[in-house]
């Protein structure tokens, strides 16, 4: 029993905290055993965005909060155990991605701060990590990296796609042929988020309420969807807050409101329909022949979010949780499955999802 458990750690663009997922892998699907859910305190949050920017002695910096935040992704660990009665003993590997603050495929490399090494000093268990680099070796882009999961836990013989909506959006699209494509489609809450933080006490517009009291600027919305290039690349593509960030929206927003005149809620509205707008595209667009979207991550629970995507597709939208899965756990539980097939031996990183050259076995293993 033992070899089937294994846990997934996430925390995510948003950097709003860290999901655990417990899950058994004796039986195909995997089951959710469990979760715990944890939140990022403010001075690790602000230490990890600090490091998506140059700044002054960033190597120092990096490791300091790359230890922070194992000791956090620990403390996850540990309440989980406790909270199902289980020794560290009964775990076979932790699957813990880390946080990226860098990702240039182009340039040969990625950057996610991690300390899988003190974790697994911390916890006393196996921990599988760096999930993007041999993927990036053989010349892919190292993200998505989970279309082959929603393949192991959404797959139904229906053209089906997965769209998971954390702090950027990642589209999988399953054809009924069983083929597996993937690609990240452009930000879906971090601009909302940020635009929310420096306007509002909140961390974040609870279900859309803030944007739904705006109206949209057309001509914002016309700027942000024509003044960035990537937008229109051809998948394979995967992008970060290294690009779409405080300092993008700043650009765009001196460009169609150069005299600072539009309200701030209007300009929520605008970056939700922004969202909204990009993924409806690149569905279009790259899609293929699709029957329907499930949705996952933190933006799912946005109800005018979802709401607008239903709008605007001609096919039914739905949370991944009416199959079974809480929206906020399937990428916790995508680093477990991940954990689980680097130990099977089984490659995870498909080149008609990321472009690399062959499939390749991703993560790398630190034993307790």
């Amino acid at each position: 029993m033992s070899s089937a458990l294994y846990i997934g750690l996430m925390s995510g663009t948003s950097t709003d905290g860290v999901d655990a997922v417990l899950a058994d892998f004796s039986a195909t699907p995997p089951q959710l055993l469990g979760s715990v859910s944890l939140a990022m305190p403010d001075q690790l949050r602000a230490d990890i965005l600090a490091l998506n920017t140059p700044g002054t002695n960033e190597l120092h910096r990096a490791a300091l909060t790359a230890n922070a935040l194992a000791q956090l992704y620990a403390s996850a660990t540990q309440q989980l155990l406790q909270l199902h009665g289980l020794p560290a003993s009964a775990i076979h590997a932790i699957g813990a991605h880390g946080q990226t603050v860098r990702h240039a495929p182009d340039a040969g490399y990625t950057v996610q701060l991690n300390a899988p090494a003190l974790l697994a000093e911390l916890t006393g268990i196996n921990v599988i990590a760096d999930f993007r680099s041999r993927d990036i070796a053989a010349g892919g882009q190292g993200a998505p990296l989970v279309p082959v999961v929603h393949h192991a836990l959404f797959s139904n013989g229906q053209a089906r796609a997965i769209l998971n909506l954390g702090g950027i959006a990642n589209v999988t699209v399953l054809g009924t042929d069983g083929s597996i494509r993937g690609f990240d489609t452009g930000p879906a809450n971090v601009l909302m988020d940020i635009w929310c933080q420096e306007n509002t006490s909140a961390p974040y517009d609870i279900d859309g309420a803030w944007a739904a009291s705006g109206t949209v600027n057309t001509q914002l919305l016309t700027t942000l969807l024509s003044k960035e290039p990537w937008l229109t690349l051809e998948p394979p593509k995967s992008t970060g807050r290294h690009l779409f960030n405080r300092e993008w929206l700043a650009h765009r927003l001196a460009i169609a409101d150069p005299k600072n005149q539009m309200a701030p809620q209007d300009i929520q509205a605008t970056l939700l329909t922004f969202t909204i707008q990009t993924i409806v595209d690149a569905l279009q667009q790259h899609g293929g022949p699709v029957q329907e979207l499930v949705v996952c991550g933190g933006g799912a629970l946005n109800s005018r979010l979802m709401q607008g995507l239903s709008h605007s597709l001609p096919y039914p939208v739905r949370p991944t949780s009416e199959l079974g899965l809480p929206v906020q756990l399937v990428e916790a539980l995508a680093f477990a499955w991940l954990a689980w097939a680097h130990d099977q031996g089984r490659p995870a990183g498909l080149p008609d999802v990321t472009g690399a050259r062959h499939a390749t076995l991703l993560g790398c293993k630190y034993p307790a």
